[in-house]
């Protein structure tokens, strides 16, 4: 038997992902288990709650290695907690760490799946540049490491495109005093805004955004929504919206299809929204998988060496051919309209 401890947060902003976290997880190792097992065993799912900090994560991870009930990591955590997780880790047993982040992540003993913000930020602001004219930008997130290089990130792209930064703010979890940001927007007189808040927080600032009547008035981009956040968001808050990802459930692609009929076919009509957060645990699995079965074992040296190396059979991103697991894929770029998307590149 070997043991993959799905490491999620359930509670905080992050927690609106857990449903479809687990859910893709478990998808997952039920193909995987289908198949011939990983290694010539089967596989079982051991969800872990990240809680809402560094330490809660790494105590979550810690005492379950210690006794030898997981032998690998798959962590769809904020990036806050990565490091603390990383450290406590320190090498035992895999650790593929699943969701878009910041980028420049120097532990070469963490597998990342998702994309960087360089590559999710770059083709949006080219756009809204190019075809909607916005030459005047404000940046506003949480404050932690993932929305603070990410706006760094975005800084430097919006420069390079002669554009200006007019204002910026970082804000606390639990941030309710929107009228001093909201203020500062319209006095800054954006052509758009690039929000990144986490999960539940998206949410309250897409709302009273809207209700405060700018997104008739204002841009936004982010990459920082998906479906999950945008039905928490509603169809009535949505005006000029602008997203990015290396995946929408809405995406038609021979890969997308075969993983929303499996996905539907083992969790129902009405499963929790299939979405680029919970999906990465999906795909961050059966990267695992490849590079273990690559490998030939779970030692960390020798799974991360099979990194660009081996194709991984089963994903829902990227085109109809097979992905290389640890490669990266194609960035998606859409427009909403009510809760649909119009995808634009």
């Amino acid at each position: 038997m070997i043991r993959i401890g799905l490491l999620i947060a359930q509670s905080g902003p992050a927690g609106i992902w857990a449903p479809s976290s687990e859910a893709c997880a478990r998808l997952a190792v039920d193909e995987i288990n289908d198949r011939y097992g990983l290694l010539g065993d089967e596989v079982e799912l051991t969800v872990l709650d990240a809680g809402v900090t560094p330490a809660s994560a790494a105590e979550a991870v810690d005492l379950p290695i210690v006794l030898g009930e997981i032998d690998a990591v798959i962590g769809m955590m904020p990036s806050y907690q990565r490091s603390s997780v990383a450290a406590t880790i320190g090498g035992r047993v895999p650790f593929v760490y699943t969701p878009q982040f910041e980028g420049r992540e120097r532990d070469r003993a963490i597998v990342t799946v998702g994309e960087t913000s360089q590559e999710l930020l770059r083709p949006g602001i080219d756009w809204l540049f190019e075809q909607k004219g916005a030459k005047r930008f404000y940046l506003c997130g949480n404050d932690y490491v993932w929305p603070r290089q990410t706006l760094a990130t975005a800084r430097r792209i919006i420069s390079s495109r002669g554009a200006e930064i007019v204002g910026e703010r970082i804000v606390p979890f639990g941030f309710e005093d929107y009228d001093l940001l909201f203020g500062e927007i319209v006095r800054s007189r954006a052509d758009a805004v690039v929000p990144y808040f986490l999960g539940a927080e998206a949410v309250t600032f897409n709302r009273a955004f809207a209700a405060e009547g700018l997104a008739a008035k204002v841009l936004r981009f982010s990459s920082a929504v998906d479906e999950t956040v945008l039905y928490g968001i509603g169809p009535d808050a949505t005006e000029n919206l602008y997203l990015s990802s290396g995946y929408f459930a809405a995406l038609s692609s021979r890969n997308n299809r075969c993983f929303l009929e499996r996905y539907h076919g083992r969790f129902g009509e009405t499963p929790p929204p299939a979405n680029a957060f919970g999906q990465s645990c999906y795909e961050g699995i059966h990267c695992l998988l490849a590079l273990a079965e690559a490998a030939g074992e779970l030692a960390v040296p020798a799974v991360v060496r099979e990194l660009g190396r081996t194709f991984q059979r089963s994903t829902a991103r990227g085109s109809d051919e097979p992905a290389v697991a640890g490669k990266r894929q194609p960035i998606h770029l859409a427009a909403v309209d009510g809760l649909d998307l119009a995808f634009i590149r």
